[in-house]
C-alpha cells in the first residue's frame, strides 16, 4: 500500500513539472535516483538510518545530484525528501507520479511475457491492439519465459490477459477435477 504522504509528495512535484511541461524528464530524473539508491544497499541505509546528521546526508545528495547533472527542480525536491525524512518513501513517490504522468499523457503500460520471442510484427500488432482497446498510447515491455509452455499473458494496469498454454491445461485440470 502507498501511503498518503508519498501520493502528496508525488502529486505536489507533478504540478510542478507539469507547469514547466517538464513531465517526462523529471519523471526521468526520479527514476534513476530511486534507482541509484535501491541498488546501493549501504547509500540507502545511509540516507534511512536516523543515526546520521540531516546535514551530512543532505551533503551526499547534493554531491550525487551534481553528478548526475539533474534539473534544479528535481535537486530541490529530492534535498526537501532528505529534510523531511522521506527518502525512503522515493520508491512509492516514484509510482504515484509515474501513474499521474501517464494519465496525463494518455500512456499505458502493458507488459507481455510469452513463451519465446515475439517478432518485431507480432510485438506491433499486439502495441496496436492494447492502443485500441485502451484509447491510450501504449508503452510496451516483452519479457520472455519459457515456463509458459506456449501462448502469452498480457498485463495492462489490473487486467490480465492470460492465453498461455500453461494456464489452459490447469483450466483443464480442474475441469477434469471437478467432473470426478
Amino acid at each position: 500500500m502507498i501511503s498518503n504522504i508519498s501520493k502528496r509528495y508525488a502529486r505536489a512535484f507533478f504540478e510542478i513539472a507539469a507547469k514547466e511541461k517538464k513531465l517526462e524528464q523529471y519523471y526521468s530524473e526520479l527514476k534513476k535516483f530511486s534507482a541509484l539508491i535501491a541498488e546501493n544497499k549501504s547509500l540507502k541505509e545511509f540516507l534511512s538510518n536516523p543515526i546520521f546528521d540531516q546535514e551530512n546526508k543532505k551533503a551526499v545528495v547534493e554531491k550525487l545530484i551534481s553528478k548526475l547533472g539533474f534539473y534544479a527542480m528535481t535537486a530541490n525536491f529530492l534535498k526537501l525528501l532528505v529534510d523531511k525524512r522521506r527518502v525512503d518513501s522515493l520508491p512509492d513517490i516514484e509510482v504515484c507520479y509515474r501513474q499521474l504522468m501517464d494519465d496525463a499523457l494518455k500512456k499505458v503500460r502493458v507488459s507481455v511475457k510469452s513463451a519465446f520471442p515475439l517478432s518485431d510484427k507480432m510485438r506491433e500488432q499486439i502495441n496496436a491492439n492494447m492502443e485500441k482497446i485502451t484509447g491510450r498510447k501504449a508503452e510496451m515491455t516483452v519479457e520472455t519465459d519459457p515456463g509458459l509452455l506456449g501462448g502469452i499473458i498480457i498485463s495492462v494496469g489490473d487486467t490480465l490477459y492470460d492465453g498461455s498454454v500453461k494456464n489452459q491445461l490447469n483450466n483443464m485440470r480442474n475441469l477434469l477435477g471437478e467432473a470426478r
